[in-house]
C-alpha cells in the first residue's frame, strides 16, 4: 500500500457538475465552464505525487482509493490503476469514469464523478476560504 495527499481549496465557482470526471488544479481561480472541477490551488498536480505511487497506478490491477475531505465531511471514490497511466501533469489531477488515459489523469474506472459528490461537500467547496484533502491509496 502506498499513500499521498494533495491539499486544495474552495473556489465560489465549484459547481460539481460533471457526469464523467473530478478535477483539482493548481490554478487559482475557476470560470463556471469548469464543471468538474471541485479544488483549487492545490500543492500537487499528478506529476508531484509520491513516485511510488506513480508507479503503482500505472499497474493495470492496482485498486485505488481517494477520498476528499472537506470540514470533516469526507467522499471516498474507488478507481483503478492502468498501464497507461503516466500521472505527469505537474498543473491539474482528474479521477474518471471512463478509461481515458492523457498526463493529467490520477485512476481510471472511477465509481463516481463530480456530479455525485454530495451537496454538503459541494457548499463547503464554494467557500474560497475552505481547505479541502485529496487522499489517494494505492494498493
Amino acid at each position: 500500500m502506498v499513500q499521498d495527499e494533495v491539499v486544495f481549496r474552495g473556489h465560489h465557482n465549484v459547481l460539481s457538475y460533471h457526469k464523467k470526471s473530478i478535477e483539482i488544479t493548481r490554478e487559482g481561480d475557476l470560470s463556471p465552464k469548469g464543471d468538474c472541477i471541485i479544488g483549487v490551488s492545490s500543492n500537487k498536480g499528478c506529476g508531484h505525487l509520491d513516485q511510488r505511487l506513480r508507479h503503482a497506478l500505472r499497474e493495470k490491477n492496482t485498486r485505488v482509493k481517494m477520498e476528499i475531505i472537506v470540514n470533516n465531511k469526507s467522499f471516498v471514490i474507488s478507481g483503478r490503476g492502468d498501464s497507461g497511466l503516466m500521472a505527469s501533469d505537474i498543473k491539474d489531477i482528474v479521477i474518471r469514469k471512463s478509461s481515458f488515459c492523457c498526463p493529467r489523469t490520477l485512476s481510471v474506472f472511477c465509481d463516481k464523478a463530480a456530479s455525485d459528490i454530495p451537496d454538503g461537500i459541494v457548499r463547503d467547496l464554494r467557500n474560497p476560504e475552505a481547505k479541502g484533502l485529496l487522499r489517494i491509496t494505492a494498493e
